[in-house]
């Protein structure tokens, strides 16, 4: 019976490290594709008004180019999202290292 509980708690470790694995790439990976995901946005919306895709893209890449030199000369907001994700990922340890408690206990 306590293999089986351990094993249980070894389970539920690693669920819980795949979760804040997913959680953190995601939050990255969100970091990395909103500026393309705005150009996109961009060029399409600049297509309504009859402007081709390739020029909205050409005039939208300097647009997005602009808005992220602003959110990164704004004191402290790359600092602030950066320690966001490495809150994420410290949490997501603690958490992980909690069940170690739990499976020396069902030793």
């Amino acid at each position: 019976m306590k293999n089986l509980n351990v094993a249980l708690v070894r389970l539920l470790q690693f669920v819980v490290f795949v979760l804040f694995t997913f959680i953190v790439l995601v939050y990255f990976g969100t970091m990395i594709l909103l500026p393309l995901d705005m150009v996109v946005l961009m060029a399409k919306f600049l297509n309504v008004f009859g402007i081709g895709t390739l020029f909205g893209a050409i005039v939208a890449v300097p647009v997005v180019a602009f808005l992220g030199k602003i959110v990164y000369s704004t004191p402290g907001l790359i600092q602030m999202i950066i320690d966001n994700g490495i809150d994420l990922v410290n949490t997501g340890k603690q958490r992980v290292e909690a069940f170690n408690k739990f499976a020396e206990a069902a030793k």
